[in-house]
């Protein structure tokens, strides 16, 4: 006898809620007096107003994390800015030890290619490059990488 008046129950809240559901989805509004509507209304807007307040929340929150992200990837990047100025510095300062001596003070005046040679216009400096193969005793030659030579002069 219990059980059957608690399913009865819980069929009328479920009847209910189904009910329910369906006029917030804006589906069998017909029966509706004005009043209804206006409390249905008045729900509506309230949970409304909850959805927009819930995403401001997490929008502010995602742009203030962004924000915070890009200062520190301006903080870094001034670093790194610091970084190769003072580098510059201190190639400025090594190319004059290089070519004070030499009387040559106009950094632009060679010009280095990277990863290159250093292209210089004194006549007293010669320089020659060769290419040397290794030879065993006898008459194989041995196949191999060249040594490359350097002699200044």
């Amino acid at each position: 006898m219990f059980w059957q008046r608690e399913a009865t129950s819980l069929r009328q809240q479920l009847h209910i809620l189904q009910e329910t559901h369906r006029q917030l989805m804006g589906e069998e509004l017909s029966r509706l007096s004005a009043e209804d509507l206006e409390n249905l209304d008045n729900q509506l807007e309230m949970g409304l107003r909850g959805v927009r307040k819930r995403k401001e929340q997490l929008l502010i929150n995602e742009i203030q994390e962004l924000n915070q992200k890009g200062s520190l990837i301006h903080q870094e990047n001034m670093e790194l800015y610091r970084k190769i100025n003072i580098m510059h510095q201190e190639n400025i300062e090594l190319h004059k030890k290089v070519y004070a001596p030499t009387g040559e003070t106009d950094p632009n005046r060679n010009s280095v290619i990277p990863h290159g040679f250093n292209i210089t216009k004194e006549e007293n400096a010669l320089i020659l490059l060769g290419l040397h193969q290794q030879h065993q005793h006898g008459e194989d030659l041995q196949l191999g990488a060249p040594k490359l030579g350097f002699q200044a002069k």
